[in-house]
């Protein structure tokens, strides 16, 4: 009896296919299959995952074997070897459930470097300092989701080495300084685990997709599916892709965008990019991105070129798309599509639209609104009389519509706890990152410092019908203290705010607020 197929390569599948290939895998092929430009790579499916508990976290009989293959594969189409010392294959590894979970699970990017692929890099591309910051972050990441290493550790080390070469950013440092935190990482790695960075890139590569499988299980994947009341899917499938990169200078970069507006539901192109940055750097809200159409100006046929694949991809799906796109040296290349996560007001225009665009029917409109949508067409209001006299404190994004008033917490676990005893909150963060979740889900509100309308903040309110401000730019959170400081203003821990999620204002106190009609 022939072994079951447990990997596809992109060319193998299509989008029919998401139980066994998850979301991402499945659109990656479709797309693929298009025409459009998407990295080569391969698909493990969500049956390894599934048999992968079953046999108590051991792989299924010619798993091993058919990911030796497919990397082979992969090796020829690109020309390049995984962990070569002079022209190294570098892949990403990213987790994709049959619905998708934004942020939810773990990601890894830059597999296969090792001292001797870095210098490999360097050469085959003449960038060192590209070199040496690629190497940082994949010693950071891997450490981070493979490791368990916390976030932070990493955080002090490269905030010490940019306090110590008196620079504001991480693109300030040379590629001396990032060879020298790379050896600082790899110390962090083993004061944390005991146990020393990976040098072997399979080894490497074994150790993510354990990870990806074991993310189906963390608690932020589970209470996401319990949030949103996701059942019955057996795991998550595990894409492997070759890198391309962003952050290879100014001619490079990444952004996020929607074929329709995700708050109105308005039809026009609307997103976010960074030059000279990795994907994540947008999605995470690190850096606050610039809005897409000043892309025209910067690289206009790279912004033309995504022009026409969206319109080509929102066609073919019938339906508003959530899509990443990478520009290495002025080349586009599109990372993933999916149905965009919309608010209930943009949902119920974008089904019109597309009934009178000719793309769907009546019937598949009407249930394209989930009924839990409908309550949230009844956004509350501030008050018009009481904003006019009411306090401004800041201006954000208005990242996800509605009011919200409560008292300001500066953690999920506060933010989770106050609403246990029937408190409402407001949760400002910096940013927010996956892990804050349950507290997202608990508060009235979400205020963030940092990122823009396609950071995870933005995306997960969104989705769950939350009012959110995000990238306000103006006030310092100091979440270890329990406050947030803007223009000369202190606001602590229980003191009262009110937010514009329509507007992104931020209001000191509360504000009077009126139910919809």
């Amino acid at each position: 009896m022939p072994e079951e197929k447990l990997v596809y390569s992109f060319e193998e599948g299509k989008k029919e296919m998401k139980l066994t290939l998850g979301g991402k895998g499945a659109n990656l092929a479709e797309m693929t299959n298009l025409g459009i430009p998407v990295p080569h790579g391969f698909t493990i499916t969500t049956e390894a995952c599934a048999a992968f508990y079953k046999l108590g976290r051991k792989y299924p009989e010619g798993l091993t074997g058919q990911i030796e293959a497919k990397l082979n594969e992969l090796e020829k189409k690109a020309g390049k070897k995984l962990g070569d010392p002079e022209n190294p294959l570098l892949v990403s590894v990213r987790s994709g459930a049959a619905v998708s979970m934004p942020g939810m699970m773990d990601t890894v990017l830059n597999l296969g470097l090792n001292d001797r692929s870095v210098l490999g890099l360097a050469k085959s591309i003449g960038n060192e300092r590209f070199a040496w910051d690629s190497y940082r972050r994949f010693i950071n990441m891997f450490g981070n989701v493979v490791m368990g290493v916390q976030h932070e550790n990493f955080e002090e080390k490269i905030s010490g080495m940019k306090k110590s070469k008196n620079v504001e950013y991480d693109t300030d440092l040379t590629a001396e300084d990032l060879k020298k935190l790379c050896d600082e990482y790899k110390e962090v790695v083993r004061n944390a685990t005991g146990k020393l960075f990976p040098d072997d890139p399979r080894e490497q590569l074994k150790m993510a997709v354990d990870a990806v499988f074991d993310s189906w299980n963390n608690e932020r994947a589970v209470a996401y599916r319990r949030i949103h009341e996701i059942k019955g899917l057996q795991g998550t499938a595990v894409n492997v892709q070759s890198m391309v990169f962003g952050n290879m200078g100014d001619d490079s970069g990444t952004g996020v965008f929607f074929t329709r507006n995700p708050s109105t539901g308005a039809k026009e192109f609307y997103g976010e990019f960074l030059m000279n940055a990795q994907g994540e750097d947008v999605v995470a809200g690190i850096r606050t991105p610039k809005p897409i159409a000043e892309l025209k100006r910067i690289q206009p046929k790279c912004y033309d070129e995504l022009v026409s694949i969206y319109k080509k991809v929102e066609k073919h799906y019938k339906d508003m798309q959530d899509m990443e796109f990478t520009i290495e040296k002025k080349k586009l290349w599109v990372l993933q599509t999916r149905t965009g996560k919309r608010t209930a007001h943009a949902a119920v225009k974008i089904a019109v639209d597309l009934v009178d665009e000719g793309l769907i029917d009546k019937k598949t409109a009407v249930l394209r609104v989930e009924p839990n949508q409908l309550n949230q067409l009844l956004h509350k209001r501030i008050d018009p009389v009481a904003k006019d006299s009411g306090v401004l404190l800041a201006k954000g994004l208005p990242a996800s519509p509605g009011a919200a008033v409560g008292e300001a917490v500066f953690t999920a676990q506060k933010a989770y706890d106050a609403a246990e005893e029937g408190r409402k909150v407001i949760l400002v963060r910096t940013e927010t990152s996956p892990e804050d979740i349950e507290g997202m889900n608990a508060a009235q509100g979400i205020l963030t410092a940092r990122g823009g309308m396609t950071s995870h903040a933005a995306v997960v309110a969104r989705g769950m019908g939350k009012c959110c401000v995000a990238g306000a730019g103006d006030i310092s959170v100091h979440e270890k203290e329990g406050k947030f400081s803007v223009k000369g203003v202190e606001i602590k821990e229980g003191d009262f705010i009110t937010l514009d999620g329509s507007t992104g204002e931020v209001f000191k106190e509360k504000l009077g607020v009126i139910d919809p009609e």
